[in-house]
């Protein structure tokens, strides 16, 4: 999405898919991407790419042999991020649901972090929570699943899963973002 008008256009034709009415402001993508050691990183996989505005930040501060495997389910945004030409970026028109078996045919046995910006508040609970245990399996030990959300409905569910989440809250972003933070010890 060339523009910011563009995206919100498209964003609010799918609200239940995008799950936001404005870009991620970039307060909230340095907040989030503070957590990752991008000396160390082999392998980041990215969740609701949406018009690339992580996408971006990641591919600008990714070593020259790491890896961004970037999930996009809405197709204007898929196509969007086509245009991103970086050979270590590979973008999916498919759910990350699919996680799994996108690692198999990828050859990739352990990822580093994961940022998502899915709005899973909107999502089945039973996707949900097949995404959330597909990638913490995918997750190496001490990777960090990294996601942001307009509330605090994920805080337990996450706590289900992994043994330390942490919370950050980041109000310069349209809406204000809850930020979580969690580990895989």
């Amino acid at each position: 999405m060339k523009t910011k008008k563009a995206f919100i256009k498209e964003a609010i034709k799918n609200i239940k898919v995008s799950g936001t009415v404005a870009p991620s402001s970039k307060y909230l993508i340095n907040k989030m991407l503070k957590e990752v050691d991008f000396t160390k990183t082999n392998v980041i996989v990215e969740y609701g790419s949406g018009n690339g505005n992580f996408t971006k930040e990641l591919l600008k501060k990714l070593n020259k042999d790491s890896k961004l495997i970037s999930f996009e389910i809405n197709e204007k945004f898929y196509e969007h991020l086509k245009t991103f030409k970086d050979s270590r970026l590979t973008v999916l028109n498919e759910s990350c649901e699919n996680i799994k078996s996108v690692c198999e045919k990828l050859n990739i046995s352990n990822i580093d972090y994961f940022v998502s910006s899915l709005p899973l508040t909107n999502i089945p609970d039973n996707v949900t929570k097949k995404i959330l245990d597909e990638s913490y399996a995918q997750l190496k030990d001490d990777g960090c699943f990294l996601q942001y959300q307009y509330s605090l409905t994920y805080y337990k569910k996450f706590k289900k899963i992994y043994s330390n989440v942490d919370l950050e809250f980041e109000i310069r972003n349209i809406p204000p973002a809850f930020i979580y933070k969690c580990k895989k010890r």
